[in-house]
């Protein structure tokens, strides 16, 4: 059989597209001859280059309703490769658009109105992402999708001054959402807690999160923090030698939930739930949940990464 040009859509966001890492492998054995081509967003060009599972990516620079010229482009880029199949990892209302662009229409494994293998059904939207691409590539003959373990990420850590055993502890989250940060307080006495009981808390985040990261490290001692100092290439490396992981609902600790670290993790019911976006996986996760995160104590989140890091000795030594 001729090789066929297959492309995948997925645009962002963070957690999103560590979620669909898992897909996009599946998607890469039931092809394993075909050009396969990812359409993505510049924050995701170097991590898709890095997993191997692609021949070839479109930076999409998602052209504005009016930009008839970026809309041009777009459709002339897409349209040049003679798509024979399209899997869709974004669907929503752009993809929806992108889909409209194609002429002739490839097949499409989506969720778009008119595509060749729709995925009609209201469970798709009800459940978390992964298992919603799972249903998803099941209608297009895709089968066996598993979460990415990130083992592709080969990181050396050996530069942070890292004693094991550490903690990994994430405060911060998108600016965008300050009500997903657990307040600053709880983690501090967390913190603290964790010091008493002879793990290193190391704190994680970007350039962006330094000011709550130092708020909630100042003048504690017997911490390490790593704020803007690590890549997201390193998180997956960082988690695997970890305790556990302690954080909000953002990027970095579901990062570390795939690639093993048992975690525990907050979620304000205002924008998430546990049910919809708690990493889908049997065990190595605990999840707290409220309409106002300061109504979930320190004492409550310790309760649960105690049974956390007992659950996880004992699976150790069942092995």
């Amino acid at each position: 059989m001729a090789q066929q040009n297959i492309l995948v859509i997925k645009l962002g966001a963070l957690g999103d597209f560590i979620y669909a890492l898992g897909p996009m492998a599946a998607i890469r054995r039931h092809h394993p001859q075909d050009k396969i081509t990812l359409l993505t967003t510049k924050p995701f060009v170097k991590m898709a280059e890095s997993c191997g599972y692609f021949d070839e990516i479109i930076l999409d620079r998602k052209p504005r309703l009016f930009d008839v010229a970026g809309w041009f482009r777009l459709r002339a880029a897409l349209n040049a490769a003679q798509f024979s199949r399209v899997y869709d990892l974004q669907n929503n209302d752009r993809t929806a658009l992108y889909f409209k662009l194609f002429h002739p229409k490839p097949e499409w494994v989506g969720a778009v109105k008119g595509a060749s293998h729709r995925n009609a059904s209201p469970e798709r939207s009800l459940v978390h992402a992964f298992l919603g691409h799972r249903q998803t590539l099941a209608v297009g003959g895709v089968e066996k999708v598993e979460l990415d373990s990130l083992d592709w990420f080969q990181q050396d850590v050996t530069q942070f001054a890292l004693k094991v055993p550490y903690v990994l502890v994430v405060p911060a989250c998108s600016a965008a959402h300050p009500e997903k940060r657990w307040p600053i307080a709880h983690f501090r006495a967390i913190i603290g807690k964790l010091i008493l009981q002879g793990y290193q808390p190391v704190i994680i985040g970007s350039k962006e999160d330094k000011e709550i990261n130092d708020q909630v490290t100042r003048g504690i001692e017997g911490l390490l923090n790593l704020t803007g100092k690590t890549a997201l290439a390193d998180i997956p490396s960082l988690a695997k030698g970890a305790v556990a992981a302690i954080g909000n609902d953002t990027g970095p600790m579901h990062m570390a939930a795939v690639a093993g670290c048992p975690v525990v993790m907050l979620f304000c019911n205002q924008t998430s739930s546990i049910k919809m976006h708690a990493p889908p996986k049997e065990s190595g996760v605990k999840a707290l949940e409220a309409m106002n995160l300061e109504d979930i104590t320190p004492q409550n989140l310790w309760v649960k990464f105690q049974e956390l890091v007992s659950e996880s000795r004992d699976g150790s030594d069942n092995r």
